[in-house]
């Protein structure tokens, strides 16, 4: 007998355990053992609940569908399947030239998002008219801000190699022109002019010393001075024989003649630095015929780029400035190494950063690191003599540089890793110019003296492809992201099944098999194929549209048909190819069931326990998802606390199962308290869990149990439930349907399926069906049932072979349904409540 008189002989045969201790009431264990097929036809039950058959776990492809024999007989589908709204959005950001029009392609990984970007991209209409070569020259008049040129495609090459070719000739000759005749001729004359005035005016100074009769005789200390007699200069003794009054007056002329003699002197450097000036003038002289002879042609060559004339003008007057550096070192000849000092000319290199002199159309750049510097440009710099340092030559590109005036494809999610990239990349599409810093400068982490590059305008259309999570992240928290990404092409994950979709897949099989350079497919192959699709997708009804794993199978299939020796991949390869990839990811589904199996893990697939439901979760390890049963116990008495959720109190239910929690209370105070306090203290627990349980998919299994607690009505335990419910006790629909089913199938199947076993589902996932064929066969010899219902009732009534019955007119349901043993117990539960409110009313008074 069970708690509220009612037997269960017609309904199994029945073991109870009454399990206690000092001062503890017992409890009622009650194990219902039900005989294989007995519950299909036991009575009462107000309406039998039928299991799906076997066809209906499954949507085959219909191969009439498809009039090919192989693949190669069939054309490539050439647009993306199922993509139509993607593929408007992007070619709309693609042709639209307004500012803020970039374009965040969302969607999963494995949708060949960047392919169907690239394919795009690549089919626009040549043009290079937004195309240019950028160079960095450097700036005469201040070194620290390169200038910048921008000249057609192809003309920066042919700039770098002409400046190299003036160099060259310069280096040759300017020598030549310094040796010539006529210009040996004229320094002569300056030279000789310059010694002439130094001569002259030493000869006027000697013949004033004679009229005076003093001698001017020079020796190589300087000069010397003394009196003269009849031509001859006086020694010591004749000089000291004159009178005082004499060698006073010789002396005073002496003084006067070395005056005269120091303002010579004085003069000196002033003739020889007028001289200095007429060489430097006579140089540059030469130096302009022959730099302007030299670079005429040049000037003829770019006469229509007014910044390359600008530019050689600035070359031309720092030239013949710096002539001599041009001249060769003394002792050396003019034509040794002129190769190596030619690369010495720094100052006279062009750095093109950006050649488009082999480009066709509009750049388009995929860059796989997008880092600050990678994006930006950066400034290198060269260690010499223990210093660092740099010039224009040692600037570096950036993406956004190459791809001026066309497209840069970048990912989001390693666009955002690298430190600085996204902010650096929003600034200069906001400003629209390309300033090179470095992130020491930005940053003011460093004081050091470095380069400031002419910035650079940038007409740029940026894609970005990301997650939808991402996508929803940046338009959350980037307030600048809306203004500067007008447009998202969302991706599908999946499209709809239908004859026209089936055919245009089979054509998509045949593009990724020869892009694949795979084997053509058969007909059966391809449908297989095409199921696996659904499968992926979760939905009967639909395909998938993740090309990775398309790929990947398609791959994996003619691996296995070359082993095979076949030609064609047939529908053996397909089936081979799925096995061998669960197989290779098996192992901790396989751990896990083992578990099981083994007792470590309990969960019992017989018999019937009271407030024990096996639920059904999903769990993914390395991108492979599998289904696990989990216990599911509750307990339920007097009090005033609710419903517990073990799991959330101790901090491992997410929030949507705290919801599901939530909303079965009240679902259950709405159901069998609507005019009464519900006096109860419930908790509800995942056995065995040791880790974070989200999601809603349980709450029914939750539900059972608890109702089973409260009526002390055993359930059957060869059933696993899956479903969420709704305040109103809908059974809703859930992910993963198809991976439950088979995770508990393999494990009764590993035990010895009895007939009896079997899972409930939600009816609305009927069309998510797409099970493995053990499954199904098994559903056709009636070894294992899937339940679809609508409500919690239908689930209780298949978990305890009673029927929910209907209520009297007195409120009361039939004493053989589960419903009236619940109402038995929560108005027992009430009665206790009052009478302990009474029993504390007359302890106070």
């Amino acid at each position: 007998m069970i708690a509220g008189g009612d037997t269960v002989s017609a309904i199994g045969i029945l073991e109870s355990v009454a399990v206690g201790g000092p001062g503890i009431s017992p409890i009622l264990l009650i194990q219902v053992r039900f005989p294989v097929g007995l519950m299909r036809e036991t009575e009462p039950m107000s309406k039998k609940i039928p299991s799906l058959k076997h066809t209906a776990l499954y949507t085959t492809c219909d191969l009439k569908w498809l009039d090919f024999t192989t693949t190669q007989e069939t054309e490539p589908l050439e647009q993306p399947l199922g993509q139509e709204r993607a593929l408007e959005a992007i070619e709309f950001a693609v042709d639209i030239e307004q500012q803020g029009f970039n374009l965040f392609v969302v969607g999963d990984p494995g949708l060949g998002k960047q392919e169907l970007v690239q394919q795009i991209l690549s089919q626009r209409a040549l043009d290079t008219d937004s195309r240019w070569d950028w160079c960095y020259v450097n700036n005469f008049s201040n070194p620290q801000k390169p200038r910048v040129l921008r000249l057609p495609p192809g003309m920066g090459q042919k700039l770098r190699l002409d400046m190299e070719s003036l160099v060259e000739d310069l280096l040759t000759s300017l020598p030549s022109s310094f040796q010539s005749d006529e210009y040996r001729n004229r320094r002569q004359e300056i030279e000789q002019e310059l010694r002439e005035r130094q001569e002259k005016a030493f000869r006027n100074l000697d013949r004033e010393a004679e009229e005076k009769g003093i001698i001017v005789i020079r020796t190589p200390g300087g000069y010397t001075m003394g009196p003269m007699a009849d031509g001859k200069p006086l020694d010591q003794q004749q000089f000291a024989k004159l009178s005082a009054e004499e060698r006073q007056h010789i002396e005073e002329l002496i003084a006067e003649l070395q005056q005269d003699l120091q303002a010579i002197i004085r003069d000196i450097p002033l003739v020889e630095r007028e001289h200095h000036q007429r060489v430097k003038a006579l140089n540059q002289e030469i130096t302009r015929l022959t730099v302007e002879q030299l670079i005429a042609w040049m000037e003829n060559s770019y006469r229509n780029q007014p910044q390359i004339m600008e530019y050689l003008s600035e070359v031309k007057e720092n030239a013949i400035k710096n002539v001599d550096a041009f001249l060769p070192a003394e002792g050396t000849r003019e034509a040794d190494n002129i190769a190596s000092r030619v690369a010495e000319f720094h100052a006279y290199s062009i750095n093109v950063i950006v050649d488009n002199s082999d480009s066709e159309g509009p750049a388009i750049v995929f860059e796989d690191n997008p880092s600050y510097q990678s994006l930006i440009g950066r400034v290198e710099y060269v260690s010499q003599m223990g210093t660092l340092i740099t010039d224009f030559t040692l600037i570096k590109p950036g993406a956004l540089h190459r791809a001026n005036g066309g497209f840069l494809v970048l990912d989001a999610h390693k666009l955002l890793t690298h430190g600085f990239a996204w902010e650096g990349l929003k600034r200069a599409l906001k400003s629209r110019e390309l300033k090179i810093q470095s992130l020491e400068q930005m940053l003011s982490l460093v004081n050091t003296v470095s380069l400031e590059p002419e910035a650079i305008p940038i007409d740029v259309k940026l894609i970005l492809t990301g997650e939808p999570r991402l996508y929803q992240l940046l338009r959350t928290y980037d307030h600048e992201f809306d203004q500067l990404f007008k447009v998202s092409a969302d991706f599908a994950r999946s499209t709809r099944r239908d004859a026209g979709s089936v055919q245009q897949y089979a054509r998509m099989v045949s593009a990724l098999q020869r892009d694949r350079g795979a084997r053509p497919l058969d007909k059966a192959s391809v449908g297989r194929v095409i199921e696996e699709a659904s499968r992926t997708a979760g939905d009967g009804e639909r395909l998938s549209l993740r090309l990775d794993d398309m790929r990947d199978l398609l791959s994996e299939a003619d691996y296995w048909a070359g082993k095979g020796d076949r030609e064609v991949i047939e529908l053996a390869d397909i089936e081979l190819a799925i096995a061998k990839r669960q197989h290779r990811q098996d192992q901790y589904r396989e751990l896990l069931q083992e578990q099981v199996l083994r007792g470590i893990r309990l969960i019992d697939t017989e018999g019937a326990r009271v407030a024990q439901v096996n639920a059904l979760s999903v769990l993914e390890a390395a991108g492979y998802r599998f289904g696990q049963a989990s216990r599911i116990t509750a307990t339920a008495r007097l009090g005033r606390s609710g419903i517990v959720d073990i799991e959330r109190e101790a901090k491992l239910g997410g929030e949507i199962h705290s919801k599901g929690v939530m909303i079965l209370s009240s679902y259950l105070a709405g159901r069998y308290a609507s005019d009464q306090p519900l006096p109860l203290a419930a908790s509800l627990a995942f056995e065995q869990s040791y880790g974070m349980v989200d999601g809603d998919s349980a709450s029914a299994a939750e539900l059972c149990a608890l109702l089973s607690a409260i009526g002390e009505v055993p359930l059957r335990q060869s059933l696993a439930v899956t479903g969420s419910i709704n305040q109103l006790g809908e059974i809703q629909a859930v992910g993963g349907v198809n991976e439950k089913i088979e995770g508990f199938f393999e494990l009764c199947d590993a035990r010895g399926l009895s007939g009896d076993q079997g899972v409930i589902i939600p009816a609305a996932n009927r069309a998510h069906l797409m099970l493995h064929k053990d499954v199904r066969e098994a559903v056709k010899e009636g070894e294992f049932d899937v339940y679809p219902v609508e409500r919690v009732e239908e689930v209780m009534q298949l978990l305890s072979g009673l029927p929910p019955g209907a209520v009297n007119s007195r409120g009361n349901y039939p004493r053989k349904s589960f419903n009236y043993r619940i109402q038995k117990r929560i108005e027992k539960l009430q009665k206790l409540q009052r009478q302990v409110s009474k029993s504390a009313g007359n302890k106070k008074s």
